[in-house]
C-alpha cells in the first residue's frame, strides 16, 4: 500500500484541513443555535467594524502627517499602538478567538510544516489581528500618499511587521497554554492579571499628579525602547523617507530577527504539542484513604426558610463559584471600580474634570454601571454545569426550584457586592440625598427583577459550555450577549427618564414612587415567569443537554 498510496503536500493538506474546517462550520448551521449565535456575532462584528473603521481614518492620517510634516520618525508611535494592541488584547479576550484545538488536528496525517503554518494562520482570526491589519494597510495608504517613494518600504516593513505579530501572539498563547494547565499556577496567574488591570486604572491620576516630574525619567528610557520591533519599524520607515538606507536595513534586519526567533520558539512548542503533548489535571494514583463517618450537623440550617430543592440548588451554586477562581476574583472588582471612578469624577478633587459629578446623578449611574457588569453571567446560568444538566431532568426537582436557586444566589451576590459598594462610595464622597437613594435602590430592584426573567429565558435558548478556571476559548452566545446588552439598554433608557422627573415636575419623591410601583410589577412577573419556564425548559431538553454535554 505505500508504494499505491501517495502522499499529499504541505499545501494540499492545508487546503484538505480548510476544507474540512468549512465544512464542519456549513453544516453546525443547520441548528438553530449556532444560525442565533452567529446573528449575534454579524451584530457584534458590525460595531467592532466602526471602532476598526473609525481607527483606520485615525492611523491614516498619522502616517501622511508625520510624512508630510517632516516627522518621520514619530511613525514608530504608530506601529507601537499596533504592536501593543495585537499582544495585549488577546489576553484580556481570549475567548473571542478562534475557538479550536490544533491537538484535534493531529488525528489525520498532517506533516510537522503543515501542523505549524495552520496554527500560525490561526492567528489571523483574532479580531487584534484583523484589526491591526486594518490599521496596518491604513498607514500603508496614508504614507504612500504622503511620500510615495516609501511605498516599497512600507510594504516590506509591514509584512515582516505583520508576521512577527502573529508569530509572537501564538508563541504567547501557546505557552499560556502550558502554563496555565495547572489550576494553582491558573489561580496565581489570573490573581497577578488582576491586580496588574486594576493597577492600570489608576495610571491615568498618577500621570496627571505626577506626570511633569516623571518626564525626565520617562526621556531616559526612550533610547532603551529603540531596540524593539515597533522603533525598528519606525526607524526603517524614516530612514526611507529621508534616504538614509542604514537605517532602513537596520531596520528590516532587527525584525527579520525577531520574526526568526519568535519561529524557532513556536516551531519548537508546537513541535512538543506535534509529538503528543497532553496537558491535564488528574491526580496521580495514589493509596486510598479510609474516611471517617461524616456526622450529621447539629447546628440549624441557614436556608431551612427555602424548600429543600431550592437550598439545594443554592448550596451547588454557591460551591460553583467558589471553586471557580476567575468568576471569583471578579467580585473584587465593583469596589475597585468604585474607588477610581469616585477619585477621578466625584469628590473635592477629581482628577479627571475640573468640577466634581454631583452625587444625584454620579450615585445612580455608578450603580447602573456596576449592575452592566454583574448581571452579564445571569445570561448563560448553566453554563458552567456541563454534562451536570442531565441531572436536572433526571431528579425530582421542578425548573421552578432550578431557577430559584440560581437566582437567589445572583440577587445574594448582587446585593452583597452593591452593599460594599454602596459603603464605599458612601466613605468616599458621601451618598445621595434620601429621594434619590431610595430611587435608584427601587430602581435596581426593577432592573434586577426584569433582567433575571429574561436572563433564565436566554440561558435556555442560548446556552454555552463554558469550563472552570480557564480563559481561552470561553466565549458566550453571540445572541446571549446581544439580548444582554439590548436588554440592558432598554431598562436603563425607561430608568433614565424617571429619575429625571424630579427635575421636571419638582416633585423630589415621584421616581422612588414611580420605581416602587415598576419593582412590585417586576416582581410579580417574575413569580409568574416561572412555570411557563419550566415548560420551556422540558422542551429545551435536547438542546441543552447537547450544548453543556459536549
Amino acid at each position: 500500500m505505500a508504494d499505491v498510496a501517495r502522499v499529499p503536500g504541505v499545501w494540499e493538506q492545508i487546503r484538505l484541513v480548510a476544507g474540512l474546517r468549512w465544512r464542519i462550520l456549513r453544516n453546525g448551521l443547520r441548528k438553530k443555535n449556532n444560525q442565533w449565535d452567529l446573528i449575534g456575532m454579524i451584530f457584534a462584528g458590525v460595531f467592532a467594524s466602526l471602532f476598526v473603521l473609525g481607527l483606520c481614518l485615525a492611523f491614516y492620517f498619522g502616517a501622511y502627517t508625520f510624512l508630510s510634516g517632516g516627522h518621520e520618525a514619530w511613525i514608530a508611535f504608530l506601529f507601537w499602538g499596533i504592536f501593543l494592541f495585537w499582544q495585549l488584547v488577546p489576553i484580556f479576550t481570549a475567548g473571542f478567538g478562534a475557538g479550536f484545538e490544533f491537538r484535534t488536528l493531529l488525528r489525520f496525517p498532517l506533516s510537522l510544516r503543515a501542523f505549524y503554518l495552520i496554527g500560525l494562520a490561526y492567528g489571523l482570526s483574532d479580531f487584534a489581528a484583523v484589526a491591526s491589519s486594518c490599521w496596518l494597510i491604513a498607514m500603508i495608504i496614508g504614507a504612500s500618499v504622503a511620500n510615495p517613494s516609501v511605498l516599497p518600504s512600507m510594504l516590506l516593513i509591514s509584512a515582516l511587521f505583520l508576521l512577527m505579530n502573529i508569530t509572537l501572539e501564538r508563541m504567547i498563547g501557546s505557552w499560556l497554554e502550558r502554563i496555565l494547565a495547572r489550576r494553582r499556577s491558573r489561580e496565581i496567574f489570573f490573581a497577578i492579571f488582576i491586580l496588574l488591570a486594576v493597577s492600570l486604572q489608576f495610571l491615568n491620576p498618577l500621570l496627571q499628579r505626577y506626570g511633569r516630574a516623571a518626564q525626565p525619567w520617562a526621556r531616559q528610557l526612550l533610547p532603551y525602547l529603540s531596540v524593539f520591533p515597533p522603533s525598528l519599524a519606525g526607524q526603517a520607515i524614516a530612514g526611507a523617507a529621508q534616504n538614509h538606507f542604514t537605517d532602513t536595513l537596520i531596520g528590516v534586519a532587527g525584525i527579520s530577527a525577531y520574526a526568526l526567533l519568535f519561529s524557532v520558539f513556536l516551531w519548537m512548542r508546537f513541535a512538543t504539542q506535534y509529538r503528543g503533548e497532553e496537558l491535564s489535571e488528574t491526580a496521580a494514583p495514589a493509596r486510598t484513604v479510609v474516611r471517617p463517618v461524616s456526622q450529621t450537623a447539629e447546628h440549624s440550617d441557614a436556608l431551612r426558610l427555602l424548600s429543600p430543592q431550592v437550598a439545594a440548588v443554592l448550596r451547588k451554586e454557591f460551591r460553583y463559584l467558589t471553586r471557580n477562581s476567575f468568576a471569583f476574583f471578579l467580585l473584587i472588582m465593583p469596589p475597585v471600580f468604585v474607588l477610581l471612578f469616585t477619585t477621578q469624577f466625584a469628590g473635592r478633587h477629581p482628577t479627571a474634570t475640573r468640577h466634581p459629578v454631583s452625587t444625584e446623578l454620579f450615585f445612580p449611574g455608578m450603580m447602573a454601571y456596576l449592575l452592566l457588569i454583574l448581571m452579564a453571567p445571569a445570561y448563560n446560568s448553566f453554563a458552567y454545569d456541563g454534562k451536570g444538566i442531565q441531572t436536572f431532568f433526571t431528579s425530582p426537582v421542578s425548573f421552578r426550584e432550578v431557577f430559584l436557586g440560581k437566582n437567589l444566589l445572583q440577587a445574594g451576590m448582587l446585593a452583597f457586592e452593591l452593599s460594599l459598594s454602596m459603603a464605599a462610595f458612601s466613605y468616599l464622597v458621601g451618598l445621595p440625598s434620601l429621594p434619590v437613594l431610595l430611587a435608584t435602590l427601587a430602581a435596581i430592584v426593577f432592573n434586577v427583577t426584569g433582567q433575571l426573567a429574561i436572563a433564565n429565558w436566554s440561558s435556555l435558548s442560548f446556552p454555552r459550555k463554558l469550563n472552570f478556571g480557564q480563559m481561552r476559548g470561553q466565549r458566550q452566545s453571540g445572541m446571549a450577549v446581544l439580548v444582554s446588552f439590548g436588554t440592558q439598554i432598554l431598562l436603563g433608557c425607561i430608568s433614565a427618564p424617571i429619575l429625571f422627573m424630579s427635575r421636571w415636575t419638582g416633585d423630589k419623591w415621584l421616581p422612588a414612587e414611580v420605581f416602587a410601583f415598576l419593582a412590585a410589577a417586576a416582581i410579580a412577573g417574575y413569580s409568574s415567569s416561572l412555570d411557563p419556564l419550566a415548560v420551556l425548559a422540558e422542551k429545551k431538553k435536547e438542546t441543552l443537554i447537547e450544548a453543556l454535554s459536549r
